[in-house]
């Protein structure tokens, strides 16, 4: 993961998993303690920006955006096919089916690249470079970042330039390149200010807010939130301004101002709420979990855990819910209740052996192996 990148290189079985049971034994009371804050989780706050740009649209809009008039019913049928299999991809990739969405995609791409529809290639090209961040293959990220930059400077498509730039300077980030990420990403916000685009604008100094959230530069980092956050709201994108609100979080909980954090975590999930943004719901509940858990609210924290299992559950997530139990695990062990931690981290291992992820079962292993050590 420390492979470094430099942008641009041209013109660019069934499971029965039951509700948790919260103990009633007085050890889980007995031994209850604040903890010291965590760090921002970059790699899902990453993940999630990535998600947000360009801008998410359904099949409609991406026939609607990129229909163009042919001058045979051949193109014209290779056309609806390629909208159809990115609008598929679209989908795929918010269902969490990564590689199926790079099947969708490089099928579309071929298509596109008959009819000629330079546009769409670059669309294309940034779901393909998030689905493969989704499945950590960094070089194939890296080309079609790099390939859809060059199309979108090419023809000259500004809104374009400012998402993908974004993209890029987020995922320079992920990777610890800090300073070209940042410089990148105001590359993006010079843009947005010339031609005026105020969604470009709320996205770049939200990921600049993130920028200085990984330099540790919190004061700052609030401060390109809240002004992120103006803009987001001026052009009523809900989904941007709850994942800003949830940097935000992540900025006050990182400087430890348990009630700001409390405050900008509760709006986050509200919002994600009222918008059916369970992404960034699950997100602001996380957030809210930490913190709360952080002051000795354990009560309140179960209390959004069985919220956060609830929503999983609801959508047939099994990741989500693992790491719902995961979640419960620490939070039992925090209290000093290993025997009800245990439990929940054998559930977490049960999960992720259904989902056949060896390297989170490991994880998880190697922490109730450390529990058990510290009994």
């Amino acid at each position: 993961m420390k492979q470094r990148l430099v942008f641009p290189r041209q013109k660019v079985g069934l499971i029965c998993v039951g509700k948790p049971v919260r103990c009633s034994s007085q050890q889980s009371c007995s031994n209850w303690r604040a903890i010291s804050p965590p760090q921002v989780l970059l790699h899902s706050i990453l993940l999630f920006t990535f998600l947000l740009s360009p801008i998410a649209a359904g099949a409609v809009d991406i026939t609607q955006q990129l229909h163009r008039p042919l001058n045979s019913s051949v193109g014209r049928q290779s056309r609806d096919e390629a909208d159809s299999l990115l609008g598929i991809g679209q989908q795929q990739y918010a269902s969490g089916y990564a590689d199926k969405t790079i099947t969708s995609c490089l099928r579309a791409l071929k298509l596109y690249h008959s009819i000629g529809d330079l546009k769409a290639q670059g669309q294309t090209y940034n779901l393909l470079a998030k689905a493969y961040v989704q499945l950590g293959s960094l070089k194939e990220v890296e080309d079609s970042l790099r390939r859809g930059l060059a199309i979108a400077r090419d023809t000259q498509d500004f809104q374009s330039q400012i998402f993908v730039l974004n993209n890029i300077g987020t995922f320079l980030l992920q990777q610890g390149e800090s300073a070209a990420a940042g410089k990148t990403v105001e590359d993006a916000l010079t843009i947005a200010h010339n031609v005026k685009n105020i969604e470009g604008e709320g996205l770049s100094l939200s990921n600049l807010g993130l920028v200085a959230a990984r330099l540790g530069d919190y004061n700052r980092a609030i401060k390109l939130y809240e002004n992120a956050l103006i803009f987001r709201r001026q052009t009523g994108d809900a989904i941007g301004e709850a994942n800003t609100l949830n940097n935000l979080g992540d900025a006050y909980l990182a400087s430890r101002n348990y009630q700001d954090t409390i405050a900008t975590y509760g709006v986050a999930m509200q919002t994600a709420k009222t918008n059916r943004d369970r992404t960034n719901e699950l997100r602001a509940i996380d957030g809210l979990v930490k913190a709360h858990s952080a002051v000795g609210r354990y009560e309140r924290a179960l209390d959004l855990l069985e919220q956060r299992l609830t929503l999983a559950e609801e959508f047939q997530n099994l990741p989500e819910e693992l790491k719902s139990f995961e979640s419960y695990a620490k939070l039992y062990e925090q209290q000093g209740n290993y025997l009800t931690a245990r439990n929940f981290y054998e559930r977490a291992i049960i999960l992720a052996r259904t989902l056949k992820d060896s390297k989170q079962e490991t994880q998880l292993l190697e922490q109730v192996s450390k529990m058990l050590r510290r009994k």
